[in-house]
């Protein structure tokens, strides 16, 4: 019946560790009898680079004498089932992976989600699996609250928004300063008001898709007529001749800042060719990341994107980017390895507290 379920699932052309004499990752146990802290890395690594198992390879809970098992895969190539507090398994996942060189079907029972890949991206939407995720309440990195709420670009600029009016006006080392921005909800009421060229963002897709800039008013009321056929949101702002990007990136308490110029000539820098250095964490840019990491209840992973104006010399905040965040080449397994770290650090608070609750006296 399992196997009738996964073929369901994945198509009958896919081998199971069951019909290859393997075992389901759910039933494996250490020597000891033991069973692993299961983590689910969803980090497609076709894309990443990154290997989540030998990332973990050898590391240990300092209080806690499970070993750590790590089971990677993208948003595509698994499926939810969720329960309830009535059931002794709040989630179980059947995973399609490569083992052996050869794809597999298993079935695992997650600890811990370590998440970094988009989930919504332009061919694809997996909401329906962070619900899941999040109706079995797994602890995770970043958290999943935090992680539905960046689905949308507009709920993160509102709490950019927010953090602007509470630093505003608190010196050049503790303020936000924000591109002037508007959101429209449809084509309909469309009015933009401010100056051109102007950068309009339709919807939430991410790496330059959904972004145009616009030369001038009689442009706009062209691409008014092509928002009316998308049927989406938009925002709209003034565009900023740019000098350089700049890329705060905070992991943990793991700080590093670079600065972006672009060789190519386009303006979206970031989906081009450019030169990237690292630079100095300064005061500001410290201060940023520091209350980025403060939104939707706290972002153990993150990035600011700013960019300076080449008019009035300033940096001006674009946007803030969650657990998804890439990394640069050149740093990426040494951050990996603080990603990590991290998982850790949580996996312990978690395990540690629950290995002191067994080991308790029992009163009387």
């Amino acid at each position: 019946e399992e196997l009738v379920m996964r073929s369901w699932l994945f198509g009958s052309g896919e081998d199971t560790a069951r019909e290859k004499g393997g075992t389901d990752s759910k039933s494996s146990s250490t020597a000891g009898g033991k069973p692993p802290i299961m983590i689910l890395a969803v980090d497609s690594a076709h894309k990443s680079g990154t290997k989540w198992e030998n990332v973990f390879k050898g590391s240990k809970i300092p209080e806690c004498d499970r070993p750590i098992k790590v089971v990677q895969c993208g948003w595509d190539d698994f499926h939810v089932m969720a329960d309830g507090p009535h059931t002794s398994t709040s989630c179980i996942i059947n995973v399609r992976t490569e083992i052996g060189g050869v794809k597999r079907v298993i079935t695992v029972k997650p600890d811990f989600v370590l998440i970094r890949n988009e989930v919504t991206a332009l061919s694809h939407d997996n909401r329906n699996k962070l619900y899941g995720l999040m109706y079995a309440n797994v602890p995770s990195v970043n958290s999943l609250s935090s992680i539905y709420m960046f689905c949308e670009r507009p709920i993160v600029q509102g709490e950019l928004n927010r953090l602007a009016k509470l630093h505003k006006g608190k010196g050049p080392d503790n303020e936000f300063l924000l591109v002037p921005q508007s959101y429209f909800a449809s084509y309909q009421g469309f009015f933009y008001g401010n100056s051109f060229p102007a950068v309009v963002k339709v919807g939430s897709a991410h790496a330059g898709y959904g972004k145009m800039k616009v030369a001038n008013h009689k442009d706009m009321e062209d691409f008014k007529s092509v928002l009316a056929v998308a049927d989406k949101y938009c925002t709209a702002e003034p565009f900023i001749d740019g000098k350089y990007d700049l890329r705060i990136q905070k992991i943990g308490n793991k700080y590093r800042a670079f600065k972006r110029i672009s060789v190519s000539g386009t303006w979206k820098t970031n989906t081009q060719s450019s030169h990237v250095e690292v630079i100095p964490l300064t005061k500001k840019y410290k201060f940023w990341a520091d209350e980025a990491a403060n939104m939707f209840g706290g972002l153990d992973i993150l990035t600011v994107d700013a960019i300076h104006n080449a008019k009035d010399g300033k940096e001006y905040i674009m946007e803030v980017n969650g657990t998804s965040s890439g990394l640069l080449p050149t740093h990426q397994e040494e951050d990996d390895g603080h990603i990590r770290d991290l998982v850790l650090e949580k996996l312990n608070s978690i395990f540690g507290q629950q290995r002191e609750l067994e080991n308790a006296p029992t009163k009387k």
